[in-house]
């Protein structure tokens, strides 16, 4: 598929693209929380909005059940979120999907700070089930 045609992709390439700078400006090593901020000012800084912290509300159907926060919501279209980890485990994706799943949201991004940037791009979409 070609990059265009997905869901939010100049809004997921400029979080990566930021998620690499402030890698590279921090280098690895520092606390998940570290990162998370540094990427939300410079995300701020490059004229996105930017929610940290986000409490969002989960449902089954139009019943509310519970919350889960993430850690940034960019443009009130992509929840991020940030680890700095050795490596990205199942469990986190899992975890994200469930947070798209059952929330207004579509586009996931989880990125790592570990020894290099890694990250996953997830998409729950309702429209393709």
């Amino acid at each position: 598929m070609n990059q265009s045609n997905l869901l939010y992709a100049d809004i997921s390439e400029e979080i990566i693209g930021a998620a690499f700078d402030v890698h590279n400006t921090l280098g690895p090593g520092l606390s998940e929380k570290t990162y998370q901020t540094a990427l939300a000012i410079k995300l701020r800084d490059i004229g996105l909005a930017v929610e940290e912290e986000k409490v969002l509300s989960l449902f089954i159907g139009t019943e509310r059940v519970g919350e889960q926060r993430a850690d940034l919501l960019v443009e009130d279209k992509i929840i991020v979120e940030t680890k700095a980890i050795q490596k990205l485990l199942d469990d986190f994706s899992r975890k994200l999907l469930a947070c798209l799943r059952n929330t207004k949201y579509q586009v996931g991004l989880l990125i790592n700070f570990g020894t290099r940037v890694e990250f996953k791009r997830l998409i729950h979409s309702t429209e393709h089930k």
